[in-house]
């Protein structure tokens, strides 16, 4: 097979050996992978894949069809359209993956939406649903809403019920992602100059960004309001007034995906089918796409990924 192959801190298209499926597994012929930061981390050395992924082939998503099933794997059968996370090698022609931590093919979305699927929208609904325990009416912030897992939790915001603020630095997306549910949209500085009694808190900020913005985040926190931290580009380590964190009665939350072990995976995959797949289905959610390459341009689609300034995906169509 086929697959994007990181070599000396660079992407290559390389022929690597087909995978067999084992126990339990399912192999899919990859359709369409999503981009995503760990994928930039990985090629420039900073996140390296966990045990039993690939080390040298990128990729936390994909969609596809299924081709050939292991011993015990009994959900689903070849010719299954399928799309899951993965801990690393999803941007491949071929992949072996566990059949308990993928869903059936989101419907109403095309290859590349549904190569760009899984990994964001299971990021989002896990911090927002599972971690923070977000409810209708309470006030969402989104930290870095024009992103990949922006979009998806702006989104998931108001389809639970949410009033949704997001922070975008690219003006000219503003309008792009209120028109994905944001009731307001703002400049990441104009949020954290303001301040005062007279506005209203968040009951849980989903924090993409990193440490800048943590110490508004707390000032601007209703009581019994929830922080998740799952993106940190901006920055690893902030000051935190503990007596505020005290008063307010707030909790302040990390997670990721990408290491957690099989049953957590699984846990979040039945999640997502039971919680976000008829809001697919009915056309309530849906994956911006900013580009899509082909597998032999996947060096130019890292590029493009790591360029910013964009609304959404990127993704490899590769079958």
């Amino acid at each position: 097979m086929r697959a994007a192959t990181i070599r000396d801190g660079e992407i290559v298209v390389a022929d690597h050996p087909d995978p067999t499926p084992g126990h339990g597994e399912v192999l899919v012929r990859v359709r369409a992978a999503g981009l995503n930061g760990a994928d930039l981390l990985q090629k420039q050395g900073g996140y390296p894949a966990p045990p039993g992924s690939p080390p040298d082939i990128p990729g936390l998503e994909f969609a596809g069809e299924v081709v050939e099933v292991g011993p015990a794997a009994e959900r689903f059968a070849a010719g299954d359209a399928v799309a899951g996370i993965v801990g690393g090698g999803g941007q491949a022609e071929l992949l072996v993956v566990h059949e308990r931590q993928i869903t059936p093919l989101p419907e109403g979305l095309d290859w590349p939406e549904a190569g760009g699927f899984s990994e964001v929208f299971t990021t989002a609904h896990d911090a927002l649903a599972t971690q923070a325990g977000l409810r209708p009416g309470e006030r969402l912030l989104v930290h870095g809403g024009a992103g990949g897992v922006g979009t998806a939790a702006v989104q998931i915001g108001r389809a639970f019920g949410a009033h949704v603020t997001a922070t975008v630095r690219n003006a000219e997306l503003r309008n792009r992602v209120a028109a994905l549910g944001a009731h307001e949209v703002l400049d990441p500085a104009a949020f954290a100059a303001k301040d005062g009694p007279d506005l209203e808190p968040y009951d849980v900020v989903l924090e993409l960004v990193g440490a800048p913005n943590m110490g508004a985040n707390l000032r601007r926190l209703a009581t019994g309001g929830r922080i998740a931290v799952i993106g940190v580009g901006a920055g690893l380590k902030a000051e935190v007034n503990l007596l505020a964190l005290m008063n307010k009665r707030a909790s302040v939350m990390g997670s990721t995906l990408r290491a957690r072990p099989l049953e957590g995976k699984a846990a979040a995959a039945r999640a997502v089918e039971r919680e976000l797949l008829p809001l697919v289905a009915r056309g309530d959610l849906r994956v911006p796409i900013a580009a899509t390459y082909p597998l032999d341009a996947a060096a130019d689609a890292y590029a493009r990924f790591a360029a910013g300034g964009k609304l959404g995906k990127v993704v490899l169509e590769i079958g």
